[in-house]
């Protein structure tokens, strides 16, 4: 079998290798995958409850060396990686108390009070695939395995080829909590193999990654009739109303827009400030973002690592160029760091970006930002609505102003005085995006019962449905009729 070299963007240094899987072992890994799964549905809530309980006691206790993984592999900094133990060690601990409660049988509305007893069951779907990107190589590859396992399925998981020692990781772990072999499986290779045989093979498609990419992926599912479910792109805007605490926004529209680099689905890319704070709020943003702390290693005081390959580094600076040359005007960056290594980028600040250029409303997937001053809360819900995507948004706001602009907005998670951290983290509230930003839910119930599916079983007693045979169908009818006007009068 040949095999893939993970190299760090740090410094190119070669980290290991792990097998470029093929068609066929994708395939008998379904295979495996199917029959382990007959045998793991059947195993209690309590007990897939306590495995994951295990696990998430593990990824805490086992921190520092999942910290030093995920940042050799990715290039973030260090507090960026702990995002994703946190979040990963949250959903199991939240997926886990729950599972038993969304997966128990529920009592519906039989179709004749008293004479129909319906029930719904959640059965698990079968096998899941999961496609994982390499921005969050540990947490967006196993928080979504999370409720799939515990929902009764198994799940085969392709992680990107330039991160996948997070996730053979989480996989190690996971078995050292006493997950059954076979339940969770880690393919490496690429998308163009492992990737296709997955979507071709799985009953339920999770993807996170490019709008482009998703859509493609969605008629293919769609092809087979399998539920598939996206975290797409997006072009994330910032609102700073008049009556902002300007202090808080400064920091905060920082870490909205510099978080991982800026290689964040529901990071910052656009700013819409009041008029009367625009001056003020540009030169305070400018000087802190100026005086972040860059580097490569695991110290915890390197505000922000790297990109991801010098390839993504090209592309970024590509759409930098190009805003400049069609009028946008560079306040800081807006170039590479090659001193500090060969994927490094100057946190960029940009303003009067055109409206054609692909900046303007492609997401850029870096440490890029433009600001532009509105002079109305009105402008800046439409210039934030005008957009292809909407995933996330954040407003700075005293919280009734931010409520009512919330409300106007086209996006599926919102942040009054956050970036996007308050949202995401509210794992029993829904997460994903509007528009081209993504189908489906991950978090709060939907994110579990989305991965089984509903069985309505109906039990008719004493008479049919159609009415007693001893009875005219004429007057079945009229005492039907007669009951279900009676019955409106009653529910009013």
């Amino acid at each position: 079998m040949s095999r893939l070299s993970v190299t760090s963007p740090f410094d190119n240094r070669i980290l290991g290798e792990v097998p470029a899987h093929t068609v066929e072992d994708t395939r008998q890994a379904f295979e495996r995958a199917r029959q382990t799964q007959k045998q793991w549905a059947k195993t209690s809530a309590r007990e897939r409850r306590e495995i994951m309980l295990r696990f998430h006691d593990l990824v805490l206790d086992r921190q520092y060396e999942i910290l030093d993984t995920i940042q050799d592999e990715s290039g973030k900094n260090r507090a960026s990686a702990f995002d994703e133990v946190m979040d990963v060690a949250v959903t199991a601990r939240h997926y886990a108390f729950a599972a038993a409660r969304l997966l128990r049988t529920d009592r519906a509305k039989g179709a004749l009070p008293v004479l129909t007893h319906t029930q719904v069951q959640h059965v698990p779907k079968g096998v899941v695939g999961i496609i994982s990107p390499w921005n969050y190589p540990l947490s967006l590859a196993v928080s979504d395995a999370i409720p799939a396992i515990l929902a009764g399925n198994t799940v085969v998981l392709k992680p990107d080829e330039k991160t996948p020692l997070s996730a053979l990781l989480a996989a190690r772990l996971l078995t050292e909590a006493g997950l059954p072999d076979f339940v969770f499986q880690v393919l490496t290779g690429t998308g163009s193999v492992v990737g296709q045989a997955i979507v071709e093979e799985c009953d339920f498609l999770m993807f996170t990654g490019s709008t482009k990419t998703g859509r493609q992926l969605a008629k293919q599912a769609g092809e087979r009739l399998i539920s598939f479910s996206a975290e797409l792109g997006g072009k994330n805007p910032l609102i700073i109303a008049a009556d902002a605490d300007l202090d808080k926004a400064v920091r905060g529209a920082v870490n909205a827009c510099f978080s991982n680099s800026g290689q964040l689905c529901i990071s910052i890319e656009r700013i819409y400030v009041h008029r009367e704070l625009a001056d003020e709020f540009t030169a305070r943003f400018k000087a802190a973002t100026r005086s972040l702390k860059l580097g490569a290693g695991h110290e915890w005081t390197v505000e922000m690592g790297s990109l991801i390959s010098p390839e993504h580094l090209a592309r970024v600076q590509s759409l930098i160029d190009d805003a400049v040359a069609k009028g946008a005007k560079i306040l800081t960056g807006g170039h590479s760091l090659p001193e500090l290594g060969p994927c490094f980028f100057a946190p960029t600040i940009l303003i009067d970006v055109p409206g054609n250029a692909e900046l303007f409303y492609e997401e850029t997937f870096g440490p890029v930002v433009a600001i532009q001053a509105v002079d109305s809360m009105t402008e800046a819900v439409q210039q934030a609505n005008n957009s292809d995507y909407g995933l996330n948004a954040s407003i700075w706001a005293k919280p009734s102003t931010g409520r009512k602009i919330a409300a106007q907005l086209e996006f599926g998670t919102v942040n009054i005085n956050e970036g996007f951290a308050a949202a995401w983290g509210s794992l029993d509230a829904p997460m994903g995006g509007w528009k081209a930003s993504g189908v489906g839910r991950r978090h709060a119930d939907e994110g579990l019962l989305k991965y089984t599916e509903s069985r309505t079983v109906a039990v008719q007693r004493m008479l049919p449905i159609s009415g007693p045979h001893t009875l005219s169908r004429e007057v079945y009818a009229k005492t039907l009729s007669t009951a279900l006007k009676l019955g409106k009068r009653v529910l009013r």
